[in-house]
């Protein structure tokens, strides 16, 4: 038994690996059935954890670094795609955690206008008041933002959003957006920026951001990039997630992701969501 736990333990090869009950049984070459019970008791003991996305390593594997473990594959994931991003657009990219009602920076890429900001890697800011936060909250159920942040917010400057009510609006017209997060001032005076959130098995686990100067930062023409680059680092993150199955498509450049009409209207589909 203890030879048969270890098989299907060692089949998960990342620590954000998630498998299905056939996959482990192809992996370990034991029968489904046997899989399938021996599966059941690890997920009563913990070592492993069960979603409708299938099997992943649980707290008695990953331990109390387990987390520490995630942000680093994300960030080893992302890297990269944060650095390529840089140099396409000469924009700051941040990469960043939820932690609370505060995001954690895991990484930040850019040249001189970089200096100027205040975020830093390892640094925390308003997970309401930056791109990357918002990113991260649309993508959670509402009653789990209700959870984490207070009916009155507190503020970085004066746009930034101060109550919960006006919260939950913003967070629905980036839903309607499919999750493209704007943020313009609110976080920082002068600074712009455009989110995503990395999406995995069981929700958001990180957003990048696009950063630059508000009065010339040309968010819309960048965002296809920031949504491509959060895609593919999930993709990356998550390989055995369902949505990682379909046939990748070939990358293209910005003008043909989305077409300025189209960008307009997703970047208005808060007040029309007609648009699709």
């Amino acid at each position: 038994m203890v030879e048969r736990m270890t098989l299907i333990i060692d089949a998960f090869e990342r620590r954000s690996s998630r498998l299905t009950l056939e996959e482990v049984a192809c992996r370990t070459g034991l029968p489904r059935s046997t899989a399938h019970r021996i599966l059941d008791q690890l997920v009563r003991c913990q070592w492993l954890n069960h979603t409708p996305y299938g099997y992943g390593l649980g707290r008695r594997v990953l331990g109390p670094e387990g987390q520490d473990g995630l942000q680093t594959e994300i960030r080893t994931a992302a890297a990269p795609l944060l650095h390529e991003l840089h140099l396409r657009t000469n924009m700051v990219v941040h990469l960043a955690v939820l932690d609370g009602a505060e995001v954690v920076y895991l990484d930040k890429v850019g040249g001189r206008f970089a200096s100027g900001l205040p975020s830093r890697v390892g640094g925390r800011a308003l997970a309401h008041a930056t791109g990357v936060g918002k990113a991260i909250l649309a993508r959670l159920e509402p009653e789990r933002v209700d959870e984490l942040l207070p009916a009155r917010l507190p503020r970085s400057t004066g746009r930034t959003i101060g109550d919960l009510a006006t919260l939950r609006q913003e967070l629905d017209r980036i839903r309607r957006r499919h999750g493209l997060a704007f943020e313009r001032g609110e976080a920082s005076a002068g600074v712009a920026c455009v989110a995503a959130a990395l999406r995995g098995p069981e929700g958001p686990v990180a957003a990048l951001s696009l950063c630059g100067d508000e009065r010339t930062a040309p968010l819309e023409r960048v965002a296809p990039l920031v949504v491509d680059a959060a895609r593919e680092a999930s993709r990356i993150l998550f390989p055995d997630a369902g949505t990682a199955r379909r046939p990748r498509r070939a990358p293209q450049p910005p003008g043909r992701t989305w077409s300025p009409e189209t960008m307009v209207r997703l970047v208005s589909a808060g007040h029309d969501d007609t648009w699709m």
